[in-house]
């Protein structure tokens, strides 16, 4: 055997194994999401897809570089994010959106979140709903007339 032979096998197992994992990771990421109230258990994961963590590991290591539980939280705070944009100024409460992407300790999400986002969850919150109860035709600052903007 060569030493390009030897190097394109190298190549094409190199290959296959970063398609593995991207498979896999993909089925622990879509399973993960689909029940974003639970805590995550990521030996939970490994039992339903039937690998073992170590194997998980593994992939989340080749695809995205972090263990599972860091990248697959992160998902989930984005997610949170997501909600908290998107609220509607109906009576929408942090609490409410951390315990319903499956964050119990309501503490440590923040902490988390600011980490991650540069602000806390509450700010988040506040500006999106803040921001919507403008009206979208006014300027920017120091428009006249209207009692919304003047102190």
């Amino acid at each position: 055997m060569t030493i390009d032979c030897c190097i394109a096998a190298a190549a094409e197992t190199s290959s296959t194994r970063r398609r593995q994992a991207n498979r896999l990771v993909q089925q622990v990421e879509a399973l993960a999401l689909a029940s974003v109230d639970e805590p995550l258990h990521v030996s939970a994961l490994c039992h339903v897809i039937g690998v073992s963590e170590r194997t998980l590991r593994k992939a989340f290591h080749r695809v995205y570089g972090v263990p599972p539980c860091r990248h697959l939280r992160m998902l989930r705070l984005s997610s949170a994010r997501r909600a908290l944009l998107s609220a509607d100024g109906t009576i929408a409460k942090v609490t409410e959106i951390a315990m319903s992407f499956g964050f119990a300790e309501l503490g440590r999400f923040s902490v988390e979140y600011k980490k991650a986002f540069g602000e806390s969850p509450s700010q988040t919150l506040y500006r999106t709903l803040h921001t919507r109860s403008l009206p979208r035709d006014i300027g920017a600052i120091g428009v006249r007339g209207d009692p919304r903007l003047e102190a």
